[in-house]
């Protein structure tokens, strides 16, 4: 049974279609593109451009700006089938569904003619800064700031492990403004384009095998103009949490991707790899991990879709729980199906030949980032079972 067929009660039959031709794009390409673009430190700027001429990287953007006008649903499927071909698009998660959401939701009629347009047509990128060296995963300690001098905005601090800076034309900052009233800082949102003096980037060096490289943003008082403000300098959290929701959702949809993959690739194998009179696939030791592993992936995807389901419908709260659930199964899922595949394949899953050893170091990331798997059971023991906070 195919992908789509197993999807048929939950999917529309346009949400099937367009899984089915991302799936045709995405073998197309496969793992050994990918495996070759990161050995030549190149970006998969082929894949990039096609998805987009396809309308695949904007389907979740307005029609009116270009985009195909539906949701996170639809954008996770692209993701999705992109990964279980072996060639995800990490800067999916940020530039179509960060920012792009954040800026059709909350960006002002000109922001979004000058950007949504772009990030439909993939002519335009964004990346997303957020995390900071000595803030982890509490965003109260973001020390970025932002004060106002005349009409325009000030930027100072610093940024670490965000995606893509190098090809992004402009980079999507969390800052905190102080708030006049109380003085307490707040979060808001500035888009700060690739060249603005003052903003400057070096690579992190990283054991991860991506054509995606991470950088760290030094932000020496950074002077944008008043409109690089994103939505209500009042709104704080709300607006960033539209743009952290579709971010885990993502991340669940680029983990079960992978997870899709590599299972995909030990079952094959299971299949034709035979040592005694049966292929290796017989035996239980194998073959019952495999299930297992298939099985949590099912179960991530049903969450997932769950997910976005509510944050389509405009239910933030509830995409909220239902998004860091899914984000923490489907890493679970992967990192586990991961090591299966590897296990099964013994000795050749340690080669470059079969592709699966990268993958070791690249399913973990899907449990440390956008939050640790230990931020989510802290926000599920909290605000799902009500439990005292401890964080």
């Amino acid at each position: 049974m195919s992908t789509t067929d197993k999807n048929a009660v939950i999917e529309t039959e346009e949400q099937q279609a367009l899984r089915a031709a991302v799936a045709t794009l995405g073998k197309r390409y496969g793992r050994d593109y990918f495996t070759r673009i990161v050995a030549e430190e190149a970006h998969p700027d082929a894949l990039w451009s096609e998805a987009a001429k396809l309308g695949y990287l904007g389907v979740s953007i307005p029609e009116e700006y270009g985009g195909g006008g539906g949701g996170i649903t639809e954008l996770s499927i692209v993701l999705e089938e992109l990964g279980a071909a072996g060639s995800p698009l990490l800067m999916m998660v940020v530039s179509p569904a960060i920012c792009a959401t954040v800026i059709a939701r909350f960006g002002t009629d000109a922001q979004k003619q000058q950007w949504l347009p772009g990030l439909a047509d993939g002519s335009l990128t964004m990346a997303f800064g957020i995390t900071e060296p000595d803030a982890g995963s509490n965003s109260h300690r973001i020390t970025t700031t932002a004060r106002r001098d005349g009409h325009d905005w000030v930027l100072t601090g610093r940024k670490v492990f965000v995606s893509g800076v190098d090809i992004a034309d402009a980079t999507l900052i969390v800052g905190r403004t102080e708030d006049a009233r109380t003085g307490s800082l707040k979060p808001c949102l500035f888009i700060v384009p690739r060249e603005t003096p003052g903003f400057g980037r070096s690579q992190i060096d990283m054991e991860l095998q991506a054509p995606e490289k991470q950088f760290e943003l030094v932000l020496d008082d950074v002077r944008l103009p008043a409109d690089a403000l994103v939505g209500d300098e009042d709104a704080g959290l709300l607006q960033l949490f539209a743009g952290l929701n579709p971010e885990r959702i993502m991340t669940a949809a680029f983990a079960v991707g992978m997870a899709r993959y590599a299972l995909g690739r030990a079952v094959q194998y299971a299949k034709e790899r035979t040592v005694w009179k049966s292929p290796i696939g017989a035996h239980q030791a194998l073959a019952h991990p495999l299930a297992q592993a298939h099985i949590e992936i099912e179960l991530a995807r049903l969450m997932m879709r769950k997910a976005a389901t509510l944050y389509d419908a405009g239910d933030d709260m509830g995409a909220g729980e239902a998004a860091n659930m899914a984000k923490y199964a489907a890493a679970e899922a992967c990192v586990k199906t991961v090591d299966q595949a590897v296990h099964t394949l013994g000795g050749n899953g340690l080669t470059r030949e079969y592709g699966l050893a990268s993958l070791i170091v690249a399913s973990r990331v899907a449990r440390i980032a956008p939050v640790s798997r230990e931020m989510i059971l802290n926000f599920v023991s909290h605000q799902s079972l009500g439990l005292p906070k401890s964080y």
